[in-house]
C-alpha cells in the first residue's frame, strides 16, 4: 500500500470515527475476525480490534450509541460525554493504521487523528443541536440514519479499496468544514436577532 493510501485510509477512518466510534471500532474488528473484508496488510496492526471482548464492547457502546443517537436532545447529551473520547479513540486508530517507526511520526499522526475526529464530532454535535432545535420530530432520526448508512458504507468502501481513501477523507473534511459554517451562520443569526422586547410596536 502506498503512503498516500495509508495517509488516506488513515483520514478517513479518523474523521468518520467522529461520527461514529463505537461503529468504526465494532466494524473493522468483525471484518478483521471473520475475514469478510480483504483488509490490506497495513491492517494487520489493529489485530486487537478482532479480540471477542474488544468486539463486544464496540457492539454494545455501537447499539447504545444508535438508540442514543435517535432521541432528540438524549443524542447532544451523549454527544457532550463523547467530546473527549472520539477524538482520543480515532486518534489511536489513526496511528494503529498508519504505524510508523519514528516516534515523531507517531505523534504527528496521533495529534492529526485527534485533530480530525475533533473536528466531525464538532460538525455532528452542532448539526445535531440545530437539527434539534426544528419543531418537527422526524428530522433527527432521519439525519442519524444517514450517518449510520454513511459510516457503515463509507467504513466498508475505504477498507476494500484504500486507493479511494483519500478522496473520501477530503469529501468528509469538507463536509464537515461546511457543516460547521453552517452552524456558525445558524448561531450568529440566532443571538444577533433582537429581543422581542425591542421590536418597535406596530
Amino acid at each position: 500500500m502506498s503512503a498516500v493510501e495509508i495517509i488516506g485510509l488513515a483520514a478517513s477512518i479518523s474523521l468518520l470515527a467522529g461520527w461514529r466510534l463505537y461503529l468504526c471500532v465494532f466494524a473493522v474488528g468483525m471484518a478483521m475476525h471473520f475475514g469478510w473484508l480483504g483488509l490490506p496488510d497495513q491492517l494487520r496492526s489493529l489485530d486487537v480490534l478482532a479480540n471477542p471482548w474488544v468486539i463486544g464492547i464496540a457492539g454494545i457502546g455501537a447499539l447504545a450509541e444508535f438508540l442514543a443517537d435517535k432521541v432528540m436532545w438524549i443524542d447532544s447529551a451523549w454527544d457532550a460525554v463523547h467530546t473527549l473520547v472520539r477524538p482520543v479513540g480515532g486518534a489511536l486508530l489513526a496511528v494503529a493504521i498508519v504505524d510508523p517507526s519514528n516516534p515523531a511520526w507517531q505523534v504527528a499522526v496521533l495529534l492529526l487523528g485527534g485533530g480530525a475526529t475533533l473536528l466531525t464530532h464538532g460538525a455532528k454535535a452542532g448539526t445535531r443541536a440545530v437539527v434539534n432545535a426544528s419543531p418537527e420530530p422526524v428530522s433527527n432520526a432521519v439525519v442519524s440514519t444517514g450517518e449510520d448508512v454513511a459510516t457503515v458504507g463509507l467504513l466498508a468502501l475505504v477498507t476494500a479499496f484504500p486507493a479511494v481513501a483519500i478522496v473520501v477523507a477530503l469529501v468528509l473534511l469538507a463536509v464537515a468544514v461546511a457543516a460547521l459554517l453552517m452552524v456558525r451562520r445558524v448561531l450568529r443569526r440566532l443571538f444577533s436577532a433582537p429581543a422581542p422586547d425591542a421590536l418597535p410596536p406596530g
